[in-house]
C-alpha cells in the first residue's frame, strides 16, 4: 500500500479545514477518507463538512471554488485536488424515496452525522489529524459489519440507492450486512425498480469490479435483488473479470451503455455463444481482447487461447500476402464482388492451412481456381 497517497491528500485537506477554522468555523473530514484510513486502504478523494455557510465557503475560497453543487454543497479546488465542502444540515423530507426536497442548517457535528446512512461512513478527523467518532463506528469497522445511522427501514426509505451501497460496502470491504439491514433490504427492495438505472448501474459495477465479486453476486440473490434490478440473468453469472463481459452475460435491456460499450458487449456475447470457439476460423473472427473474456467466460484455459490465436497464419485480411488489385491483374478481370470471394476463399485456406500465406502460393491457387472466372 503506497500510504504517501492518502498521507498527501490528507495534508492538502487539512489546509482546507485550518482556512475554515481561521475564518471562525468548525471544520472535519468526514467520510470514506476517514473510513479507509481506519481500514488501511487507498482513499481517492476527501468530503468536508462544516458549519459555515456555502456563501462564507464562496467567500474564504473566493479564488478557488469551482462549482455550487446541491444541499448545500460547494466544490473547490486546492492544489489540484478537489474537496466537496457540506455545510452541516438535517434533512426534512425526501422525494421520490431519492432526493431531499427540504433540509435546514444547523451548527453541530453529531447532528449532522446523524443524517448521513451507515455508521463507518460517520468517522470524522479535525485539523489536527484527531480521529472524533459520536457514532461507534470504529466498533463496526472492528466487527466488520454495516449497521444504517438509525433506524434501517426509514434510512432505505429515504433514499432507495442505500440498498445498493449497502450491498457494495459489504462487498469492497468484505463485510457482512447487520440483520436488521437485511430485514429493512428484504422490505423495501421494491423500490429499487424506481430507482434510475444510470445509478444502479453505477452501483453494481463498483460491486462486480471488486475482489470480493462473488460475495457482493451472492448478496445480491439472497435478498432477492436481481428481480428488482431487472436482472434474471444474474443467477447463472459465474465469476468473469471483464466488466463487458459480465454485462453481456447479464443482458440487461433497459441500463445505459455507451456506443462503445454496446459494440464490445455484442462482441464478446457473439464469442462466447459459438460453439467451437478455439477453432482457427471463429478465433480470426475476434480480436484477442474478446477471445479472451470470451474464454474466461467459458472457464476455457486464457493461456493455451492466447498460443492458438497467436499461432494463427494471419489475424486480418491485410496480412494474406496478396492484395486485390494483384488478384484483378493475374485474372485480368474487372474490379467487383468475386474479389471479395476470392480474398475471403484465400483467408479460410490459409488459416485451414491449406496453402501457405505465400504471394506465389496464393497465385496458384487463384489461377488454379478462379482461372475461368
Amino acid at each position: 500500500m503506497d500510504w504517501k497517497k492518502n498521507k498527501k491528500l490528507q495534508d492538502k485537506a487539512i489546509k482546507v479545514l485550518k482556512k475554515i477554522t481561521d475564518a471562525g468555523f468548525s471544520a472535519y473530514i468526514v467520510g470514506g477518507f476517514v473510513r479507509d484510513t481506519k481500514l488501511k486502504r487507498i482513499a481517492t478523494d476527501i468530503d468536508i463538512t462544516t458549519n459555515a455557510k456555502p456563501k462564507d465557503i464562496r467567500e474564504i475560497f473566493k479564488n478557488n471554488y469551482c462549482t455550487t453543487g446541491e444541499y448545500g454543497s460547494i466544490t473547490v479546488e486546492v492544489q489540484g485536488v478537489y474537496f466537496e465542502i457540506t455545510t452541516f444540515r438535517k434533512e426534512i423530507s425526501y422525494e421520490d424515496n431519492r432526493k431531499p426536497v427540504e433540509f435546514i442548517y444547523i451548527d453541530t457535528l453529531e447532528e449532522d452525522l446523524k443524517r448521513r446512512d451507515f455508521k463507518i461512513n460517520t468517522l470524522c478527523m479535525d485539523k489536527s489529524g484527531k480521529i472524533i467518532d459520536y457514532l461507534n463506528a470504529q466498533q463496526d469497522l472492528e466487527d466488520k459489519i454495516i449497521h444504517t445511522v438509525g433506524e434501517a427501514k426509514q434510512k432505505l426509505r429515504e433514499d432507495s440507492l442505500r440498498i445498493l451501497r449497502a450491498i457494495r460496502f459489504a462487498t469492497v470491504l468484505d463485510f457482512k450486512l447487520s440483520e436488521e439491514v437485511k430485514v429493512a433490504i428484504l422490505e423495501n427492495r421494491y423500490l429499487l425498480k424506481s430507482l434510475s438505472y444510470e445509478r444502479k448501474k453505477e452501483e453494481l459495477e463498483k460491486i462486480f469490479t471488486s475482489k470480493n465479486v462473488e460475495n457482493g453476486i451472492r448478496l445480491l440473490l439472497e435478498l432477492g435483488l436481481d428481480e428488482y434490478l431487472e436482472l434474471p440473468k444474474l443467477k447463472e453469472l459465474s465469476y468473469v473479470k471483464d466488466l463487458c463481459g459480465i454485462w453481456a452475460l447479464l443482458n440487461p435491456e433497459k441500463y445505459p451503455f455507451s456506443k462503445n460499450e454496446k459494440e464490445l458487449m455484442k462482441k464478446i456475447k457473439a464469442a462466447y455463444q459459438e460453439a467451437n470457439l478455439q477453432d482457427s476460423l471463429t478465433l480470426y473472427q475476434y480480436d484477442l481482447y474478446t477471445i479472451m473474456v470470451a474464454s474466461d467466460m467459458k472457464s476455457y484455459n486464457k493461456k493455451e487461447m492466447i498460443k492458438k490465436y497467436n499461432r494463427l497464419p494471419i489475424h486480418k485480411r491485410s496480412d494474406l500476402a496478396i492484395k486485390g488489385e494483384e488478384i484483378i491483374a493475374l485474372l485480368s478481370i474487372e474490379k467487383g464482388p468475386i474479389i471479395n470471394e476470392i480474398l475471403t476463399d484465400l483467408e479460410t485456406q490459409v488459416l485451414r492451412k491449406s496453402i501457405k500465406n505465400k504471394n506465389l502460393d496464393l497465385k496458384k491457387y487463384i489461377v488454379k481456381h478462379y482461372k475461368k472466372c
